[in-house]
């Protein structure tokens, strides 16, 4: 979580400076709480402060930094609450996603998820970075998203999860613990194999309350300052 004023390739371009800076933030290459300026992007990225201006817009819009007039602007704090009711959310719609994508039946999107079970199994014996992890992750629920032709739906939570994302980044940053994730998704998979429906819910409720049962305390000690306090 350092390396914040990498210098980059000259980009004097809206759209991949935010590109780049959302992406930092929510890998926390860039943690919650950090204070940048105009003045330290227009140096990484050597352009001046009007595409910068243009970008922390934008940034402010997703919610992902604070911006005080006059005064500063700061990485947005992780509001735990928010995450709860994501979380929350998360396994009502997914449950029932899964409980259809079991009615389908179809061998070929079985073996689909084998491969991608595979792929994280591969992966963990490399050196990988959490991003990669992330990625693989997502990209295993995706496929009874995709499967269900629910593509819009699982974008639209994508687009609404920004405190989630960088807390399940925190997760996997923080705890590491890729292996049990990793199992718990060979588990969803035997779930799905054995047409469990009445284990789909307990299960993901258990799996999306991963992030908080690994944190555990640590939410409140060594990363109480990337969360909001009255959350």
């Amino acid at each position: 979580m350092t390396d914040v004023l990498t210098v980059v390739p000259q980009q004097d371009n809206v759209k991949n400076i935010y590109t780049i800076l959302k992406r930092d933030i929510l890998n926390l290459t860039i943690p919650p709480g950090t204070v940048i300026s105009e003045g330290e992007i227009c140096s990484r990225f050597s352009v001046s402060r009007t595409p910068v201006r243009s970008v922390f817009q934008r940034l402010s819009d997703m919610r992902l930094i604070e911006i005080v007039p006059y005064k500063e602007t700061r990485v947005s704090l992780i509001n735990l609450h928010q995450i709860k009711q994501m979380i929350y959310m998360r396994i009502a719609i997914e449950s029932k996603v899964v409980r259809d994508f079991i009615d389908l039946n179809d061998s070929l999107l079985m073996e689909k998820l084998r491969y991608f079970l595979r792929k994280q199994l591969v992966l963990l014996n490399t050196d990988f970075s959490p991003r990669d992890f992330y990625n693989e992750d997502s990209a295993f629920h995706r496929i009874w998203f995709s499967a269900m032709g629910m593509d819009f739906l699982w974008r639209k939570i994508q687009h609404a999860q920004v405190h989630y994302t960088r807390f399940r980044m925190l997760d996997i940053v923080g705890v590491q613990n890729f292996r049990a994730i990793v199992k718990e998704h060979e588990k969803i998979f035997s779930i799905i194999e054995h047409k469990n429906k009445d284990e789909v819910e307990p299960f993901f409720t258990k799996h999306f309350n991963g992030g908080i049962r690994r944190l555990g305390k640590r939410i409140y000690t060594e990363y109480a300052g990337y969360f909001e306090k009255d959350a």
